[in-house]
């Protein structure tokens, strides 16, 4: 450490003695990454827009306006077409590289798909206006990404191609310096170190990336991707920048630091008058700065707790966003008192799996089946279509070797998982053709490629998106800013609610001030309400249990005999581990079922989960359909057993 220091003493030296002036570049990821960690990636383009106008008039380097969950969130809460998304923004920013997150062979989606759809996603996206494009695999296998850096290059594309940084004892200095040079073969423009979790030490932050710079021989220019979650982040781009860093990632101050990334202000101001400064014009991006300011308050319900600086990442490795995910879960499952054990469940299930950086899809992979580990009460009793097809080697090699225990449960005794095959060759080599033909028959025309990739991608959420958008019924999710009300001091209004007061509690006591509540709840989903506690906006879902009303004064709700879906009540009835939506039903009813069969598919929090029937026996009913939300009390499907002759009963 000692001579670590020394070594950084005498290189500030020497650039001063020589007169060395290396500017350093700067991608603003604000309304992209920035708002997709503070806002749940909520923000409308129509909302975009005047941002974007003034950030082209910034002189970053890039910025990031598009991928990772901006693709999905479109299309399953706004309402809105990704693709004219990014056209819109391509019209306000003339003089800007426009930069996407590409998940590699995973797209902007959750599974490898085909080679040809990954190239005619690439096609489409310089056709619609991206010009850089951030490419990864989260688990570092970059066989995944070969044939979206060759086709990013074919058609023009500038290809930025990034190592997911994580902690375990199978990620050593050694292997990132053996992923660098396996990228450097494949002639990138770009070499991108990424934390997405905001974990590593601004040490060896400094030593590995004066290690990328040595192991490519300086001919690839390399670039850090630091989110904040411990707060360390900035600490780390000082290092970086006495590295070598040839480019930092930042966001404008309003959504910056926590999950996020350094403020975009903050960096360019420690820059100025020393070697390494920026150029750009701290007055441009104040104004910038003012339109996320709006954005954040018109949005601010999206924020959590969880957004902030937490250095309890520094113990269990988890993003800020995956946090989020693991409380919407137990939250809607009627488990939050289990956060801990989930929480502590996460590295073990993490571990089983061979330490995968905990970055999408490999973070949900990992989070959803903790949760699914800790409700279920047994470890693996319920296993996600995508743990499965993860130990099968549909996604890839892992960094580390797979749990022989889980191997064995989902391969069979004696099996070890084969990583020998590229996913991509794994994927459905028709699935273009079999999405062109599903999308006409929603449409009922020729489907444009940008429709057909929709389909493919996210396949239940864009058959609805589809169909409403041709029927002119499309309506978002609303954006329910928290109203304004009268207030007034305690005791002074007959009949007033109290919005703001004291409580006492374990004997702390808190300020609480009562902010908004959602305008109304679906039947048996909680009611949302945002509440100040000390300072800091909270999102808390109320769930009633009892109600007393005024006679007369209420209606009823919807029944079971009304929905068609009824309580479990019997041993065959087969149910969700977590409330989700009916992908598949893969039985027909009077169909005779084995104990532990796949049954129907439930996607919950973008994961895939097996339903599997409870008992032997026969299909007597089946009570949902594809499309159809369903809650863990709910019975899916109903199976009888057999008579002892192993006739219907």
């Amino acid at each position: 450490m000692v001579e670590l220091i020394e070594e950084i003493r005498e290189k500030l030296k020497e650039y001063e003695k020589k007169g060395i002036r290396k500017k350093i570049h700067i991608s603003d990821l604000t309304p992209r990454d920035g708002q997709q960690c503070k806002l749940a990636t909520r923000v409308r383009t129509d909302d975009l827009l005047p941002l974007c106008e003034k950030l082209d008039k910034c002189g970053f380097y890039a910025v990031e306006v598009w991928g990772g969950a901006t693709y999905d969130v479109c299309l399953r809460y706004l309402k809105e077409d990704p693709w004219e998304r990014l056209r819109r923004i391509k019209e306000v920013m003339p003089n800007t590289k426009l930069q996407m997150l590409f998940r590699g062979q995973n797209i902007v989606g959750y599974r490898p798909r085909s080679d040809k759809t990954v190239k005619k996603f690439v096609e489409k996206c310089i056709e619609n206006g991206i010009t850089v494009f951030r490419v990864f695999d989260s688990l570092n296998d970059n066989r995944n990404i070969e044939v979206a850096v060759k086709t990013i290059k074919e058609f023009g594309g500038e290809v930025h191609a990034e190592i997911s940084y994580t902690r375990s004892p199978v990620h050593t200095y050694e292997k990132w310096m053996e992923y660098a040079r396996e990228l450097a073969e494949m002639e990138p423009d770009w070499i991108s170190f990424k934390d997405a979790t905001g974990i590593m030490p601004p040490f060896e932050c400094y030593q590995i990336i004066k290690g990328l710079k040595e192991a490519t021989e300086g001919r690839i220019p390399v670039l850090l991707h630091n989110h904040d979650m411990s707060g360390m982040a900035t600490i780390n781009h000082m290092m970086a920048v006495l590295a070598g860093v040839d480019m930092l990632d930042t966001v404008l101050s309003p959504l910056a630091f926590g999950s996020s990334h350094p403020a975009t202000e903050t960096i360019v101001a420690a820059l100025q008058g020393t070697p390494f400064d920026t150029g750009l014009d701290l007055s441009k991006i104040a104004e910038a700065a003012e339109e996320a300011k709006k954005i954040k308050k018109k949005y601010k319900k999206y924020e959590t707790e969880y957004a902030g600086v937490n250095a309890k990442v520094l113990i269990h490795k988890i993003p800020g966003g995956m946090i989020s995910n693991m409380v919407a879960q137990l939250m809607e499952a009627n488990a939050l008192d289990k956060m801990e054990e989930a929480l502590e469940e996460v590295p073990r299930v993490e571990a089983d799996l061979g330490y995968p950086p905990l970055l999408t899809p490999s973070s949900q992979i990992v989070g959803v089946q903790a949760v699914l580990n800790v409700i279920t009460g047994e470890r693996y009793k319920t296993i996600t279509k995508e743990v499965r097809d993860y130990v099968e080697g549909k996604y890839g090699k892992p960094p580390g070797p797979i749990s022989k225990e889980l191997a064995e449960k989902i391969l069979g005794p004696g099996k070890e998982p084969d990583f020998s095959i590229r996913p991509g060759d794994l994927a459905d080599q028709e699935e273009w053709d079999k999405a062109k033909e599903e999308v006409f028959k929603i449409i009922g025309r020729e489907p444009m490629d940008e429709e057909i990739l929709l389909y493919i991608l996210f396949p239940m959420q864009a058959k609805e998106f589809l169909s409403l958008r041709e029927k002119g019924e499309l309506h978002p999710e609303p954006v329910e800013e928290l109203p304004e009300v009268t207030e007034a001091p305690a005791g002074t209004l007959a009949n007033a609610a109290p919005v703001e007061f004291d409580i006492v509690y374990h004997g702390e006591k808190f300020r609480v001030k009562v902010e908004g509540v959602s305008a109304h709840s679906e039947p048996g989903k909680p009611r949302k309400y945002y509440v100040r506690i000390d300072g800091r906006l909270e999102e808390i879902q109320l769930s009633p249990i009892k109600e007393a009303v005024p006679s007369g004064g209420a209606s009823a709700v919807a029944s079971e005999e009304e929905t068609g879906i009824p309580k479990a009540s019997q041993p065959g009835d087969a149910t969700t581990p977590m409330p989700g939506k009916v992908v598949k039903i893969l039985v027909k009813e009077n169909q005779p079922v084995e104990k532990g069969q796949t049954i129907a598919i439930v996607e919950a929090m973008k994961m895939e989960n097996e339903i599997h029937a409870p008992i032997d026996g026969i299909v007597k009913k089946i009570f949902v359909k594809p499309g159809d939300q369903v809650n863990p009390d709910d019975a899916l499907i109903r199976i009888e057993p057999y008579k002892e002759d192993k006739s219907y009963q």
